[in-house]
Parts: structure tokens; sequence; C-alpha cells
């Protein structure tokens, strides 16, 4: 055989090898809204981990704006379904779930341990007894507060509802806001209730009022009201919250005109860059109201589903697998600066806010998601201008449940 001929041989031999390397080669496709640069980041680092990891498996990503995203995914999952999708847990994936338009994944967790790893999650991505998704982040709420204020006023971090109270007299006589927020954009106040609710009836309780299940003239409602008006009623919260955004209300914080603040942890950046640092910037878990309750949280949960229309399930079981893993959720959520859900996985030590949101979130029993994200938007919207409305007003209480039933039986 000639040189030339040899040459074709082999040419045509490297052919059929990267034909044959092609053909094995499997495509996942992703469609996600993690457009955000931090996000993105993280997103792209994950996948290629992923990819090294399965070299036959290629990932497509579709990405879109957050906004964007919320319309295309109904109209994806109807039409043109990808092999994975982003989504949220609890009331936010059950429309899609009951539509029959997400896969029942409890395989991947039966598999790979995940109920005792990602305990905290279970009951937020459970629904008819069966899971829907795998978490890979969230990010602790509670409660900040300024420990200068604290120890000028003589007073240390409660473990009760009523300790909390207490304290709140004291922060008034010397002239300090117990409470500060703003609720000028109805959300932050919207936190303050959830955990009212969570701590006085409970975490089913509280999923099932989001869920339309429970009329808010209810008693059980109108106890959480009452702990909340423990607050309002001696003028213990900022009085002009209704005008100012969180950010404002955060300053009184920081400037130690305001002692507590009920935030998520994305508020540590702006206590900082107002002059506060982990010496001063406490954090603390909302206090127990009913003695004996089991501890739920507030932690808004991103999550990865498949889709009942994907083509490819096998490779999509294997991501949910791979990114439910303590290590990929600990290198994720380093790029992201939030938390891995994974209770196995690590955090940076040298963040104490880190530290203590992945204490207090792993060792929950359960987790909500925050009232936007748990009840339709149109409740949501009403549910919160009642709450502002109450803050301002609270002798306005019935009316203002009243109301809100009316749109509970509109809305679901």
């Amino acid at each position: 055989m000639t040189v030339a001929k040899l040459r074709l041989a082999a040419f045509a031999a490297a052919l059929m090898v990267s034909g044959s390397a092609l053909a094995e080669q499997r495509t996942l496709v992703f469609n996600t809204d993690t457009s955000d640069p931090a996000p993105k980041a993280a997103f792209e680092e994950l996948i290629t981990m992923f990819e090294a990891e399965n070299p036959d498996v290629k990932v497509k990503v579709n990405l879109f704006d957050h906004e964007g995203y919320k319309t295309a995914i109904r109209n994806f999952l109807t039409a043109d379904a990808p092999d994975l999708a982003n989504w949220y847990a609890g009331n936010r994936m059950a429309p899609f779930v009951k539509a029959g338009q997400f896969l029942d994944v409890s395989d991947v967790w039966e598999q790979n341990g995940l109920s005792q790893k990602l305990a905290a999650s279970k009951a937020s991505m459970t629904i008819d007894g069966k899971q829907w998704g795998v978490p890979y982040t969230y990010y602790q709420w509670g409660i900040y507060y300024n420990k200068d204020v604290y120890k000028k006023v003589g007073v240390s971090e409660p473990k009760t509802w009523d300790e909390f109270i207490a304290n709140c007299a004291k922060f008034k006589a010397a002239g300090v806001d117990c409470v500060t927020t703003g609720s000028k954009a109805l959300w932050p106040i919207a936190g303050i209730f959830d955990y009212l609710s969570l701590r006085t009836n409970g975490y089913e309780f509280h999923m099932d009022l989001t869920a339309g299940k429970i009329a808010w003239t209810d008693d059980r409602v109108k106890a959480v009201f009452a702990e909340w008006a423990k607050l309002v009623e001696p003028g213990y919260v900022t009085a002009n919250h209704t005008a100012i955004d969180w950010q404002d209300a955060a300053a009184l914080m920081v400037q130690g005109k305001a002692a507590n603040y009920v935030m998520g942890n994305f508020a540590v950046a702006i206590f900082k860059d107002g002059g506060m640092t982990n010496d001063n910037l406490g954090f603390m878990v909302f206090p127990e109201i009913t003695p004996g309750l089991p501890r739920a949280e507030e932690a808004p949960t991103d999550t990865i589903h498949i889709p009942a229309g994907a083509k490819n399930v096998e490779d999509a079981k294997k991501f949910l697998a791979f990114v439910a893993r303590a290590d990929v959720q600990t290198a994720l959520n380093k790029r992201l600066g939030q938390l891995p859900v994974n209770n196995e996985s690590t955090v940076d030590t040298s963040d104490p806010y880190l530290s203590l949101g992945f204490e207090t979130v792993s060792t929950a029993t359960a987790l909500a998601q925050f009232f936007d994200r748990d009840a339709p938007a149109e409740m949501a919207k009403a549910a919160m201008e009642g709450f502002q409305e109450f803050m301002v007003k609270p002798d306005r209480l019935d009316k203002i449940l009243e109301r809100l039933e009316k749109v509970r039986q509109r809305v679901y």
C-alpha cells in the first residue's frame, strides 16, 4: 500500500472514530433565568464541571431574563419543553405539578439519600408525597440587629417573643425604634407576617393559608395579627415606614435609630456599606411564640426541575443528582454568595452571616418561600396591602380580613 493510500485509510478511520464519538454524545437542553452576572458565572462553572464528569453529554443553555422567564416557562413547558428548567420551591411549583408539567423525581431523591441531605427543603419540594425537583441554593431571613444599641440600652438577645416585646419597651424608652422596616414597596413587611404566622400556628398552617385552604377570617389568622399588634399598637415600629424603601430602613439601623430589622441576608451588604461590621451587626433566629412548635424558617429556595416533555430524561436525572451533591453545592454557592441546601456542604466560615444562616436553615424542620412566592400574585398583592394598612390602622383588622377573604374566594 502506498503512503498516500495509508494516509487516506488513516483519515477515513479517524473520521469513523470521530463520527462514532459524535453519535455517542448526547444533548441536555437547560432553560434558565440565571442571567445576572454572579449566577450566570456560577452556572457556567457548574455546567463545565458536569460536562467534565460526563464527556458524553453536552449541555445546551437557553438563557432568559428574570421577568421574561416567568412568561416563557408557561409557554415552553407546553410547546417545546427542555430537559431541565429553573424554578422555585413550595407553592410556586405546585401549578406545574398539578398540570402534569414537571416530572416526579422521587427516584433521584431515593437513590442519592437526598431526604437526609436536603432534609430542611424536603417539605417544600414535596406534593402528594412525591418530590418534583432538586433545590440548589437558598438564603436565610431572620432578625438583623445593632449590637451597639442593644448594649447601650442594656438588653440581651431574646429567645422568645415575650422577651423580644419586653425589649421593645426598653428601646422605645431610649428613643429607639425597636423594629424598622420600609413598606413603601410592601414586600418587606410580608417577611414579618410570615414569621409571625410560622411561629404562631406552624408551617402546615402557613402553607395552607397561602394555598387558599384557610379563610382569612379564621381565628387562627386573627391570632397571628394579635401577636403583630404587640409591635404595632405601642408604636414599636418606625412610624413613617409607608414612605420609605427597605434600604432607607436599613440606614436607620446603621445609624442606631433602630435596633432590629426582619430581613433577608442580601441586606448585609447594605448594612456594611453603611459602616457596620461583624462586631456590631448581629443576626438572630426569629423568636419562639408558641412553645414547642417545630421551627420553620423563611428561606426562598431556587430549584431545578425536569419538564414532563423532556427528551433526555436519563441525563436530566443525572444532572439533578450532580447538582444535589455536597461538593457541587459548596462550589456553586461560593460563586453565588448564598447557602447550599445540602447539609453536608460547607460555607465560607469567614462570613458569620452565611455560617449562622447555614446553621439556621439546615436545622429547620421546614422552609417557607416568602409570601409573594407562596401565594398567587393577586392574593399576595392584596394581602401585603392589607398588612401595610394594619400596621397603620390596627383597629381596621376585621374589615381588612373580610376584604382579604373575598379576594381568597375569588382567586382560588
